[in-house]
């Protein structure tokens, strides 16, 4: 019998930065594995999703 894993993340975002001109929008995205209760901080969703990766085990 195979066993499943869960792992849960919550993802906050708050916008850091927003270009007047082009109304472009800076994101700081604050992950937190629920399990480790371990957080980090990121200032894009591809690093957010990296770590998450990691954490996973999936690179």
């Amino acid at each position: 019998m195979e066993t499943k894993q869960v792992t849960s993340f919550v993802l906050r975002f708050q916008l850091a930065d927003l270009e007047m001109d082009n109304r472009k929008k800076y994101w700081r995205v604050k992950v937190t594995h629920v399990q480790d209760e371990k957080e980090a901080l990121f200032d894009s969703i591809d690093a957010a999703m990296e770590f998450i990766k990691e954490v996973v085990g999936e690179t």
